[in-house]
């Protein structure tokens, strides 16, 4: 795949015809991982991390950190919060956790349990340091396993796309249920098509 292809085609679509150097240095960083990752031959899957990507950053292409406050956190996610269900499923036992595992990074890294998974994958304590997470190279690699294992829903890229499969719609449910995932599909083919498979 020419880089500079790619970036033309993206640029038109889904960009609306410009691109500053931080989209262009985040993308450049998930595209080189693929590279150099190897986690399927499929540009499917790297179409549709580049679409969530886009949607959940909303287009910076930079990891972001979850909005809210520690308040906020807490209530969503601490065992202390108004959903100690969600805390358990997330792994945060101990008070404090809601606000210190908030998400992070290109799909939103959230709790105790996911920081734990996401250290073995990029080698460093991120239990310990959780702002680490938002650096790209671990975004990208985060992103990468927990789409391919389905750490964050149970489902995973390969539920959606393989060579029986093709279904970008409903591969939102690999991050958050339905959500934007029509709008989510459209970005897919925007990038497939400028990866060359469109």
């Amino acid at each position: 795949m020419s880089r500079a292809a790619f970036y033309a085609a993206v640029r038109k679509r889904p960009f609306g015809g410009a691109l500053v150097q931080s989209q262009v240095d985040g993308m450049e960083t998930i595209l080189d991982a693929w590279n150099g990752l190897a986690i399927s031959d499929d540009h499917r899957w790297l179409a549709y991390m580049l679409a969530t990507t886009f949607h959940e950053t909303a287009a910076t292409m930079q990891p972001i950190r979850e909005r809210g406050g520690a308040a906020y956190f807490t209530r969503m996610y601490d065992v202390r919060g108004e959903r100690p269900r969600v805390a358990a499923e997330l792994g945060n036992t101990k008070p404090g956790d809601g606000a210190l595992y908030h998400g992070r990074g290109y799909v939103q890294l959230t709790g105790r349990r996911n920081y734990a998974r996401a250290s073995d994958i990029v080698q460093y304590d991120l239990l310990a340091d959780p702002d680490a997470a938002m650096g790209p190279d671990f975004a990208t690699a985060i992103m990468f396993a927990g789409m391919r294992d389905g750490w964050f829903t149970g489902k995973r890229l390969a539920d959606y796309f393989s060579r029986t499969k093709d279904d970008p719609v409903n591969a939102r449910r690999i991050i958050n249920v339905l959500d934007k995932a029509q709008m989510i599909a459209g970005y897919h083919r925007d990038f497939l098509a400028a990866l060359g498979n469109g």
